[in-house]
C-alpha cells in the first residue's frame, strides 16, 4: 500500500515571528495540525514539520506521496481550510497519480497552490 502523507508546518504563524517560534508555541500552524488531526483521514498519514519555507505564506502544507504528484498549498487560515483539506486529501488518494485538475479542488484551495511538482520517474 502506497503511504500518502500531508505535511503540516508548524512554526506557521501570521501573527508571531519565526525567530520567536518555540517548541511549546501554538501557531495558527499547529491549530491547523490539532484540527486536522481530530478530523482524521484514512489512508493519509498526518506529520508536522518544523519549517516549510514559506514563512511569508502561512499557513503551508505539502501532500507527498511516492510516485505521485506533489502539491505544496499556502495561505491557508486555520479555521477554514480543514474540510477543503480533507476534501482534496480524498481525491489524491483516489487519483493512480496523484494528478487532481485545478476545476476539482475544492472551495480556495485552487488559488492557494503554490506549486504542484511532478512525479519522479
Amino acid at each position: 500500500m502506497t503511504q500518502h502523507t500531508l505535511f503540516v508546518c508548524k512554526s506557521c504563524s501570521a501573527t508571531i515571528a519565526h525567530d520567536d517560534v518555540t517548541e511549546d508555541t501554538i501557531t495558527e500552524g499547529v491549530l491547523l495540525l490539532q484540527q486536522l488531526e481530530k478530523l482524521g483521514s484514512d489512508g493519509l498519514k498526518i506529520h508536522s514539520v518544523g519549517c516549510l519555507w514559506t514563512c511569508d505564506r502561512p499557513c503551508s502544507v505539502t501532500f507527498a506521496c511516492p510516485g505521485k504528484y506533489t502539491y505544496h498549498f499556502v495561505d491557508l487560515n486555520h479555521a477554514d481550510s480543514v474540510i477543503e483539506l480533507q476534501q482534496f486529501s480524498q481525491l489524491y488518494m483516489q487519483s493512480a497519480d496523484g494528478y487532481v485538475k485545478p476545476p476539482k479542488m475544492p472551495g480556495e484551495l485552487r488559488s492557494r497552490l503554490l506549486v504542484r511538482i511532478p512525479p519522479i520517474v
